[in-house]
C-alpha cells in the first residue's frame, strides 16, 4: 500500500466520522449512555418515571428520597418537548412506568416567535402519544419554574401553565403540579435564593420545595 494511499483513506475516514458526528441528533449521546446503564444496571421494573430537562437530570437525589416508591430519573438537560418526544420509546416507553411525571416546556421559551399556543400544542401532542401508548397510567405535569434568568419570558410560562393546567383538569389519571407559585415571593417576584449562580438551575432549596409538592401526587405499588 502506498504512502499517497495511506493519506487518502485517512481523509476519508476522518471525514465520515466527522460527518456522523454532525447528522447525529441532539442528546443521543445521553441517550446512549442511558442504555449503557442500563445494559450495566438494570433499572427498577414499572418504575414511576420522571422526563424532562436539566430540573429532572440535576435532581441528583432523585431516586433515593423517593426510593420506596421505585423511582426512575430519566431527564437529559437542554431538552425540548419534542426532544422528548423523539426519544420517548428510549426514555419512556421502554421503562413500562406505571406513572409519568413531566418537567418540559421552560427550554421552548427562548425559541424565536414561540407562543403559549405553540407550547401547550407541543405537550399535548407528547400527552396524546403517552396516552395511545400507556393508556390508563397516572400523568404527572410538573409547572415551569420561574428561573430568575428567564423572567422575559414570564408571562408566556404563566399562559403556558395555565394551558395545560386548564387541560388537565378535564384528563382522567392526569395532575398538574404548580411549583410555579410555590418559587415566588409574596410580591411575586422570584426567590433567587432557590438557584444556583445560574439563576437557571436549582440548588438544594428548590428542591426542597419541589420535593414536597411532588411527594403528594407518588402512587404507591
Amino acid at each position: 500500500m502506498t504512502r499517497s494511499f495511506c493519506i487518502i483513506l485517512f481523509i476519508i475516514s476522518g471525514l465520515t466520522c466527522n460527518l456522523y458526528s454532525q447528522t447525529k441528533p441532539p442528546f443521543w449521546d445521553e441517550i446512549e449512555t442511558f442504555k449503557k446503564q442500563d445494559s450495566i444496571s438494570p433499572p427498577v421494573s414499572n418504575p414511576i418515571l420522571f422526563v424532562g430537562s436539566s430540573s429532572i437530570r440535576m435532581w441528583v437525589d432523585l431516586e433515593k428520597i423517593f426510593e420506596e416508591h421505585s423511582v426512575l430519573n430519566r431527564g437529559f438537560g437542554g431538552s425540548v418537548i419534542n426532544d422528548v418526544i423523539f426519544y420517548a420509546d428510549d426514555v419512556i416507553f421502554q421503562y413500562k412506568p406505571r406513572q409519568v411525571f413531566l418537567y418540559i416546556g421552560e427550554n421552548d421559551l427562548p425559541e424565536n416567535n414561540i407562543t403559549a399556543d405553540i407550547i401547550f400544542s407541543r405537550f399535548k401532542s407528547l400527552y396524546e402519544l403517552l396516552r395511545a401508548k400507556l393508556p390508563g397510567i397516572s400523568i404527572v405535569y410538573i409547572s415551569i419554574k420561574p428561573s430568575p434568568v428567564r423572567a422575559q419570558y414570564f408571562a408566556t410560562a404563566k399562559q403556558t401553565n395555565y394551558l395545560i393546567s386548564s387541560y388537565l383538569k378535564n384528563e382522567k389519571n392526569a395532575n398538574f403540579i404548580d411549583v410555579y407559585s410555590l418559587m415566588l415571593t409574596k410580591q411575586g417576584n422570584p426567590r433567587p435564593e432557590l438557584f444556583l449562580e445560574d439563576m437557571l438551575h436549582m440548588n438544594d432549596k428548590g428542591y426542597s420545595i419541589w420535593r414536597k409538592a411532588v411527594k403528594p401526587y407518588l402512587i404507591k405499588k
